[in-house]
């Protein structure tokens, strides 16, 4: 045999016993944690304790990647691949809060406000994120995706049972809200669904648009009104300022001063 020869360290007997149990898995990274426990001599307890960490950290990892699917979250968006260093203002103090979604205890929602561009979508995915690493029920949907889903369930009289789906999720993330004028069945859809979850679970919007502006988009000024006083009642809003990263990404952009201040906080947020 040469010397360079690698021996496999796990024997064609352990791999088809880890295969049966359904730990097949494991065989990635068997082989090093092997090098390691003889390094460190670890004990038999505790080189089980290691291996088996292992396995339950990728499991809860691949269910939450699955959970996160599921959801409709992008994943990429997640509060890691949020460029800190990105040109928009908001305040951080608030954001931070929001990541801990002591929010969904309120429960309470929240309202990521701002111009095209500054990063709402990608904010609002992360809360989505963070909520399913923490096994909430989540899901996302543009608000256009939202109200076709509802007309497509009146076609087979499924309305009711999603209606209810959409009103038991613990946190519902409803992105570019209001881009587009309500008519009537969309703005009744939206005043139930607002109403169905008022106290009893979290809702998050992303809007290029300031409640206030909601009301003229929607086509039944009262279902508008009441809709829009029970949301924002309960809704911290989330401002983000600054240039769309679109732009800053434009060849031989040479960023503002003003644009780079990432120290001041403000209240808007953005998409």
């Amino acid at each position: 045999m040469s010397a360079t020869t690698m021996i496999d360290p796990v024997s064609p007997e352990l791999k088809q016993v880890l295969r049966a149990l359904k730990l097949g898995k494991m065989l990635h990274t068997l082989p090093e944690r092997l090098t390691l426990a003889k390094q460190q001599h670890l004990s038999h307890a505790a080189f089980l304790e290691l291996v088996l960490a292992d396995e339950a950290t990728r499991r809860d990892t691949q269910s939450a990647q699955l959970r996160a699917r599921k959801a409709g979250l992008d994943p990429g968006m997640r509060i890691e691949t949020w460029d800190e260093s990105a040109a928009v203002r908001y305040d951080r103090t608030l954001w931070n809060e929001l990541t801990s979604l002591r929010f969904l205890d309120g429960p309470h929602g929240a309202c990521l406000l701002g111009a095209v561009g500054v990063g709402k979508t990608h904010l609002a995915t992360a809360l989505g994120h963070i909520a399913v690493r923490r096994r909430h029920s989540v899901l996302m949907l543009r608000a256009d995706a939202l109200f076709k889903r509802l007309k497509a369930a009146r076609l087979d009289n499924s309305v009711e049972a999603e209606m209810r789906r959409l009103t038991q999720v613990r946190l519902l993330l409803i992105d570019d809200f209001a881009l587009q004028p309500l008519h009537a069945t969309e703005t009744a859809d939206f005043y139930e669904l607002v109403v169905a979850r008022h106290h009893t679970a979290s809702t998050v919007l992303t809007s290029n648009r300031e409640p206030a502006e909601w009301l003229a988009m929607m086509s039944d000024p009262l279902l508008a009104q009441s809709a829009v006083d029970r949301l924002t009642s309960t809704t911290h809003e989330l401002v983000i300022e600054g240039e769309s990263y679109r732009q800053r990404q434009k060849p031989g952009h040479a960023p503002s001063d003003a644009s780079i201040d990432t120290t001041t906080t403000g209240d808007h947020d953005a998409h």
